[in-house]
């Protein structure tokens, strides 16, 4: 934090602009040095940089600063809006890192400055991660809001409720006997207890929701050797992803394509027939297909127009799959169409279709589509994107559970519950004890971000 940090801020050159940052304490410095003067802050100046040493002119660009502690990082900032040419560039970092106390910055880091210096939370860190990663429009909104502190506000309302509650019980048996202190405070708290558990509940059950939305649904294809999976795959992608022979078991991998339904992320899975496999490769293919099929939201089950039911021994549909993933059966090879069928439990679809057919492609994607909107739809409210947060609301609710429910045990044990619920909420926005997660949360950011 005592130095200060420069990177390329764009993406990669040649190109038309390229914007290269700089962070910390010697700014202004680096700034007087290039340009002769430091602009007014948050004023775009056209300036001609120049190496300090030898006075020639390395190119004119246009420069902002921005003055701690209003910006980004909390530090002094200062933007080179150069031309993006390599060797423009990379004479500019050369010189940017002659200055004494001056480094080039690692992956996140002007992001892990601004968390710091109290400029973000880690909620809000995660969503401009995500925001960045985005790759569909109902996860560019759902960075946005969180980017924007939506999530962190809501968890950080909740942590000052719990704090709020454990004053209330500590003001109860330490002042019981001083006349302003209501009496009946702590039923009032574990009441108040009762409600917050609820709406954390409530919340972590939407919580898978928003971490599909963030990562895709997963749909797998399985099926028996030659059904039809990779010439389907190929047929949503429109391009050749995977090898189609005649040649039983061709596929013996996983194979992912990334789809964009009208704005929902979808995570195609090819998969290796399943069958009684005699070589070792196929065996682990097929032992993967069945692992991916079980974290699976949805499995299409290819078969032939005239292939096994899935009731059918001959299927080959492992039987702990039947009733615990939604299975949609897809009649590949067949030039008839018809409206997606539905059994009476709501878990299997079966859809005709063909690779070498529009309509039947058609029908597929708006079943794949309507499936992924009312599996993901976008919230108005806030939703807990990550694993890590779902870890961590389980343990809030498992405190506030044993602080409500244990009527039996001193008041003093039921506030060391709310303090342990309080502080599962403050670790997830980065307030408590968090140090040995921001390398995890920070490692797959680009530099310069």
């Amino acid at each position: 934090m005592s130095e200060t940090i420069f990177a390329l801020s764009s993406g990669a050159v040649p190109s038309g602009v390229a914007v290269i940052r700089v962070s910390g304490a010697r700014t202004k410095t680096v700034v007087k040095a290039l340009c002769g003067q430091v602009p007014a802050a948050r004023r775009a100046s056209l300036s001609r940089l120049k190496n300090p040493e030898t006075s020639d002119v390395v190119d004119d660009a246009l420069v902002l600063f921005f003055e701690a502690p209003k910006s980004f990082t909390g530090e002094d900032i200062a933007e080179f809006h150069c031309h993006g040419g390599r060797a423009v560039v990379a004479r500019l970092l050369e010189i940017l890192g002659s200055f004494e106390a001056c480094r080039p910055a690692e992956p996140g880091e002007f992001t892990r400055r601004a968390f710091y210096n109290g400029r973000m939370d880690l909620t809000e860190v995660e969503g401009l991660a995500d925001l960045i990663a985005a790759e569909t429009e109902s996860q560019r909104k759902q960075a946005v809001r969180q980017m924007g502190g939506a999530l962190g506000s809501l968890y950080e309302d909740w942590r000052k409720r719990l704090i709020h509650m454990r004053a209330m019980i500590e003001a109860d048996f330490d002042f019981a006997d001083e006349e302003d202190v209501p009496g009946s405070v702590a039923d009032e708290v574990w009441q108040e207890a009762e409600t917050l558990r609820a709406e954390i509940y409530g919340h972590l059950a939407m919580s898978k929701r928003g971490e599909r939305l963030r990562s895709g649904l997963q749909v797998v294809l399985m099926g028996a050797p030659n059904a039809g999976k990779s010439s389907l795959l190929n047929a949503i992608a429109g391009r050749d992803v995977a090898i189609v022979t005649e040649e039983a078991g061709t596929t013996r991998d996983t194979i992912e394509v990334h789809l964009d339904l009208e704005g929902y992320p979808v995570t195609l899975i090819d998969t290796a027939g399943l069958r009684e496999a005699e070589g070792k490769v196929e065996q682990e293919g097929i032992r993967r297909a069945q692992v991916r099929g079980r974290e699976a939201d949805l499995i299409l089950w290819a078969v032939e127009p005239n292939g096994a039911e899935l009731d059918d021994p001959a299927s080959g549909l492992p039987a702990d799959l039947v009733g615990t993933v939604p299975v949609w059966i897809v009649r590949t090879k067949s030039d008839l169409v018809t409206l997606p069928k539905q059994d009476s439990s709501g878990t299997i679809k079966e859809i005709d279709c063909s690779d070498k057919a529009d309509d039947g492609m058609t029908a597929l994607f708006n079943a794949l589509t309507h499936f992924a909107e009312e599996t993901i739809s976008l919230s108005e409210a806030p939703l807990a994107t990550r694993e890590r947060h779902r870890h961590y609301l389980s343990d809030c609710l498992s405190a506030l559970g044993a602080a409500v429910q244990a009527t039996h045990l001193p008041a003093e044990l039921r506030a060391e519950d709310l303090r342990r619920a309080s502080d599962s909420l403050g670790r997830i926005t980065g307030r408590i004890d968090v140090e040995d997660l921001l390398d995890v949360i920070f490692r797959d950011f680009c530099i310069g971000k």
